[in-house]
């Protein structure tokens, strides 16, 4: 039964999946997660509502997994500058100005909808947070075997807090989006002296 459930969904091709989760994303900001259906789904991407139960289980699993394939430049543990300030760096320069203003009104409108959502939250936990915070820990792992970092220092457990942080309240303290230019001199001034960087 597993086996055929596994070859049931593996029948997606590569292409075909990031085009769904393009369109998951677009519907996601034209109206927001409490009207995205699978329906509106299944009509955009001319698939069946009953393929997209079997590929994802739900709304909340294809959603969080959609955000977690549009991260741009992969995953922050293939970062390896030599250094804690270039990983997080290139980290920054893998999204433009653009992605990240778009991808900023994204997570506000999910992080709402996350609060009202235990479905949501769980996936969102499953597919993107836990998978970000294990990248973290391998990056900071690799600067404390640098040398960059002392392993005792404090601030290791609130860097991931620090980046949302940083990328969050620029929209809500200064009424601006995001840029490269500002979360490259926010890690500099903030998250690397917190780190002893």
């Amino acid at each position: 039964m597993t086996e055929v459930a596994t070859a049931r969904r593996s029948r997606i091709t590569p292409e075909r999946e990031a085009e769904l989760y393009a369109a998951v994303l677009d519907l996601l900001r034209e109206v927001g997660y409490d009207a995205l259906t699978m329906d509106a789904v299944a009509a955009r991407t001319k698939s069946s509502k009953a393929t997209l139960y079997r590929q994802w289980g739900g709304k909340a699993e294809l959603v969080a997994k959609a955000v977690r394939h549009n991260k741009p430049g992969g995953s922050l543990g293939s970062f390896d500058t030599g250094s804690l300030r270039g990983d997080l760096h290139a980290l920054t320069m893998a999204s433009d100005d653009c992605e990240m203003e778009q991808n900023s009104a994204l997570m506000r409108g999910l992080a709402m909808a996350i609060h009202g959502n235990p479905d949501l939250l769980k996936a969102f936990k499953e597919y993107l947070i836990e998978p970000e915070m294990a990248e973290f820990r391998k990056v900071l792992q690799r600067a404390v075997d640098r040398g960059e970092v002392r392993a005792d220092n404090p601030a290791i457990d609130y860097v991931m807090h620090m980046m949302i942080g940083g990328f969050a309240a620029r929209t809500m303290i200064d009424e601006q989006p995001p840029t490269q230019a500002f979360l490259l001199s926010y890690i500099d001034a903030v998250v690397l002296p917190a780190l002893g960087v």
